[in-house]
């Protein structure tokens, strides 16, 4: 089987159209490992931190990265592949832990973010120490960065 001539153009861009095809309505995929993302509407008061101050952002249930998306994705998935960790918690928080999950890799250049992520995040229930204790455990995520390390640090960075 061939490369997707569409999918392969998209790889390596910060292009919101990793998709399948160019119709619309149709699921973004993450460009790293080919999964398809996960949409979110990110609140408001996060938007500015988000990836491409994006009111929609993919969360990649595989290697948890996140990226803008168009809007009007959110409906569009359609694959039993596009749902998040169990350990990602559902409600208010989810979100804000979604997108902690995808500033990890630079916790200096994105302390800013994290922290409003984390402020929110545990402002609606969520506990992200505990979610990145369960993900590092779960072999179901391939992480984008070492999560334990990155706990760790994440502790130390917001003087928890």
């Amino acid at each position: 089987m061939g490369t997707d001539p569409v999918r392969a153009d998209c790889r390596g861009t910060d292009s919101i159209f990793p998709i399948r095809g160019r119709s619309p309505g149709m699921a973004p995929y993450c460009q790293h490992c080919d999964r398809p993302l996960v949409p979110l509407d990110v609140p408001p008061p996060l938007r500015e931190f988000a990836p491409g101050a994006s009111a929609v952002v993919g969360s990649c249930p595989r290697c948890l990265r996140t990226s803008a998306v168009a809007a009007g994705t959110a409906d569009a998935v359609e694959s039993d592949d596009a749902t998040l960790p169990e350990a990602v918690p559902d409600g208010d928080g989810r979100v804000a832990v979604a997108l902690v999950l995808g500033h990890l890799d630079s916790l200096a250049t994105n302390r800013a973010a994290i922290e409003a992520f984390v402020e929110h995040a545990e402002r609606g229930g969520a506990d992200v120490f505990l979610t990145l204790d369960r993900l590092a455990a779960d072999d179901a995520v391939d992480p984008h960065t070492e999560l334990a390390r990155r706990r760790r640090q994440l502790e130390s960075l917001l003087d928890y």
